[in-house]
């Protein structure tokens, strides 16, 4: 009877252990459920959402990131460069929030409504979600590394005269991560026309291409940076990365890049390769840094 009771004392830990390191379920949202502006119809793609994977509460940081997946404005790869991306962030005791932003046929500025949306329902709830207000980030993948360096350098402070309570919030992310990120639409030799064509239409204006070259627009306002590529990138080269790095360089903003020689486009963690998949533990090494993993 002794033993069954220590044996069953024992078992008892382990659940309790398990429990206290496990994420909790992950939760859905519309960002506006009563219809998104500009929206074409009452579809899935027409309803962008979030999904919250919040950080374990023995490992929680207060720290939240929004994160884009790629896809080229066409399609969402929310599988490695979404959901796989949460969960490792919550492994950092970061609450990871999956966004689902519209895709072509919307066009600019649908994306970016989006992107500003997640971020300011993210502030406004920081208090029920235990976020720091001032710890919320964006991370981005490729076409969605492009809508995250667009939420970096197009943010504003909130409308405070908004009927919306949560349009009163800011939208400005307080730091961003960029993973084989389309950075300039303008520049011939290495645009993603793709995108572009997606987020623009097949004939967009010198203006608009400029305005969303994000390379062009980083000031003294934008967020630290981190960014990564891999020298093998056809799809996306790695001199997207190189531009916005100098122009953070040059606006004073602190950045950080690294560019592996090995990898494909669309690699997400990286795991099968040696270099580029030791991309996550130097932006951890980042993150500590800048004191974003500080309980």
């Amino acid at each position: 009877m002794c033993r069954i009771r220590i044996l069953t004392g024992i078992m008892l830990g382990l659940v309790v252990s398990m429990t206290s390191q496990t994420t909790f379920a992950e939760e859905k949202m519309l960002l506006w459920p009563e219809g998104a502006p500009g929206a074409k119809g009452t579809e899935e793609p027409d309803q962008p959402s979030l999904t919250v994977y919040p950080a374990p509460e023995d490992l929680s940081t207060g720290t939240a990131v929004v994160i884009c997946p790629g896809g080229g404005y066409h399609h969402l790869a929310v599988g490695h460069e979404g959901e796989e991306i949460a969960k490792w962030l919550n492994t950092l005791g970061i609450t990871g929030c999956v966004l689902r932003y519209r895709l072509t046929p919307y066009q600019h500025p649908s994306p970016l409504q989006d992107a500003q949306r997640a971020v300011r329902i993210v502030r406004s709830r920081a208090a029920e979600w235990k976020i720091n207000p001032a710890k919320i980030g964006v991370l981005g993948f490729s076409a969605g590394g492009h809508l995250a360096s667009t939420l970096a350098t197009h943010f504003d402070d909130g409308d405070a005269a908004a009927t919306d309570a949560i349009d009163r919030v800011s939208c400005r992310p307080d730091f961003a991560i960029f993973c084989y990120p389309v950075i300039s639409l303008s520049d011939e030799s290495i645009v993603h026309k793709g995108s572009r064509s997606n987020l623009l239409g097949d004939d967009p204006t010198k203006e608009m291409v400029d305005f969303l070259s994000n390379d062009q627009q980083v000031t003294s306002k934008t967020p630290p940076t981190f960014l990564w590529h891999t020298g093998e990138d056809r799809g996306v080269p790695p001199q997207h990365s190189v531009q916005f790095y100098l122009a953070c360089l040059k606006a004073g903003v602190p950045a950080e890049l690294h560019i592996y020689e090995k990898g494909p486009h669309g690699i997400g963690l990286g795991k099968k390769f040696p270099a580029a998949g030791q991309w996550s533990v130097q932006c951890e090494a980042w993150l500590r840094g800048r004191g974003l993993l500080d309980k």
